[in-house]
């Protein structure tokens, strides 16, 4: 006789899942226009994987999920939460140099995929198939399975809050990308703030945007979760035509879009609002880099019932830690804020000697304490101790801290505004960027001699500068092989010699005043 699971704290999202399943069964839970699972569906769905999953992975590992975003590969994410593992979703776009890497780091027992990128996997990436192309375990072959539920129940006995719910890789500064891991607790508390403070319910339509390995997407799965508000996934290729990306929206009746800034000014910038308003839309919450004034009086002039929200913070500290409701149109040369912590958390300036900035208008580097930081990156003690460090805050015990390296001021009304980066680390196309991992792949093609990117925020692009006997273009073709589109400069410009300073460092400032 099989147990029935009862769980009564709530140490883990599963908890909710289910909590939401018995409240809305028959309720469609997640859409992509293709396929709709209910509420009852999509857990059963999750329960038969993660039994399946149970058979190859012990609790607490990694299970990277290489497929295209659908309701499948949500089902299969919680699959892996229900086996006591954490998902890492892995975009199938990523070229195969990245993959290689990512894998390398999480150096899974499996690796979850669809007949789709199966075949991807073991026919084109010559050196992952011959690491990891014996596995890979189908999706549809999971879902072939039993549910094991004494299985199921013995793991989620054990679950703590402080289990890692999920891995999510960023850029690095080596040319290695790293994965930061994030707790069931970490992402409880922060959801249960955002719904509150957002008016987040079951009645909504959330309008998914983002790619589930972009945290954008933490904010719209677990939102969804917790409420029973129907998730509607977006295909990536509705964003290329904005006619059918907003069709979309009117007949799934979506209601609250938390986008990247990036995917809010494809479509004002194309003219996508003169077509058609998304009339249900309630809600729009915007993150990811500094949204353009400009753009943004698109929205609020074709929408002026919505509201809309700045968001702020990196992935380390579990999607955002300050947020900011706009009240009224910004100019061209004004900054909207990026306004006030969320509840449960600290978020304050450093300057260059490590003290606390309390006057408005001097710049220092966003910090973040309290609930909701990561645990930090998966198997890098180095950079993990280095971002995350102990400190005095507001000069009580030491407590632990991210250190974002983005730079800030607060204005004369005691807002945070954001004030770039510190480091040579980017926000581009919603996308945290190192340029220096773009430098590293570019020296690492043959007859560049040396490498150096800038990144030019008027434009939003970057600036790619080598020496070397090779041209552009040639340098253009390796790089597609080695990183995502979003990080190759769209102009290299050769250099007879690269500055350099006093220090014997290129010098970028000369770079950005002769050709930004």
């Amino acid at each position: 006789m099989t147990k029935t699971i009862r769980i009564e704290t709530k140490s883990s999202v599963l908890d909710f899942l289910e909590q939401t399943a018995e409240r809305r069964r028959y309720s469609t839970a997640v859409t992509d226009g293709q396929q709709s699972l209910s509420w009852y569906e999509l857990t059963v769905m999750a329960k038969r994987i993660g039994s399946g999953i149970t058979r190859f992975v012990p609790p607490g590992n990694p299970v990277p999920v290489m497929m295209e975003k659908s309701p499948l590969t949500l089902a299969v994410m919680l699959g892996a939460v229900y086996a006591g593992c954490f998902y890492v979703p892995v975009n199938p776009d990523n070229p195969p140099e990245r993959l290689e890497k990512i894998f390398r780091t999480l150096d899974p027992e499996i690796i979850i995929t669809d007949r789709k990128t199966q075949g991807y996997l073991t026919s084109e990436i010559s050196e992952i198939t011959e690491m990891y192309g014996n596995r890979s375990v189908l999706a549809e072959e999971l879902l072939k399975e039993d549910v094991q539920a004494d299985r199921l129940f013995e793991i989620r006995e054990k679950a703590q809050e402080t289990d890692i719910l999920y891995g999510l890789f960023t850029s690095g500064s080596t040319g290695t990308p790293k994965a930061v891991v994030v707790s069931h607790g970490a992402v409880i508390r922060f959801i249960t703030h955002f719904t509150e403070i957002f008016k987040i319910t079951g009645e909504d339509v959330i309008g998914n945007q983002a790619p589930f390995d972009f945290d954008v997407s933490v904010k719209d799965i677990y939102s969804s979760l917790m409420t029973g508000a129907e998730l509607a996934l977006i295909p990536k290729e509705y964003f290329s035509t904005p006619p059918r990306l907003l069709d979309y929206l009117c007949e799934r009746r979506v209601t609250v879009l938390t986008w990247a800034v990036s995917a809010l000014t494809l479509v004002s910038s194309l003219k996508g609002l003169k077509y058609r308003v998304p009339e249900y839309v309630n809600k729009i919450m915007f993150s990811g880099e500094a949204m353009p004034p400009k753009q943004l009086r698109m929205w609020q002039e074709a929408m002026p019932h919505v509201r809309f929200v700045n968001l702020y913070g990196p992935t380390e500290i579990t999607c955002n830690c300050t947020y900011y409701p706009i009240t009224r149109e910004y100019g061209d040369d004004e900054k909207i804020p990026i306004g006030n912590a969320f509840p449960g958390r600290k978020v304050f300036l450093l300057d260059e000697e490590e003290c606390e900035i309390a006057v408005p208008g001097r710049q220092g580097e966003i910090c973040v304490a309290g609930e909701s930081l990561a645990h930090g990156y998966y198997k890098n003690k180095e950079q993990t101790e280095k971002k995350f460090v102990m400190y005095p805050v507001g000069g009580g015990e030491l407590q632990r801290i991210y250190r974002t390296g983005d730079m800030g001021y607060y204005d004369g009304k005691g807002r945070l505004i954001f004030a770039g980066r510190k480091d040579f680390q980017i926000k581009h196309m919603g996308h945290r960027i190192e340029l220096e991992e773009i430098e590293s792949a570019m020296n690492a093609v043959e007859n560049v001699q040396r490498s150096c990117c800038v990144f030019e925020e008027e434009k939003n692009r970057i600036l790619g500068f080598y020496t070397g006997e090779i041209e552009s273009a040639g340098i253009r073709k390796k790089l597609k092989e080695k990183l995502p589109v979003y990080m190759i400069p769209p102009k290299l410009i050769r250099l007879e010699v690269m500055p350099i300073n006093k220090n014997g460092k290129i010098d970028r400032s000369y770079l950005r005043k002769e050709y930004v």
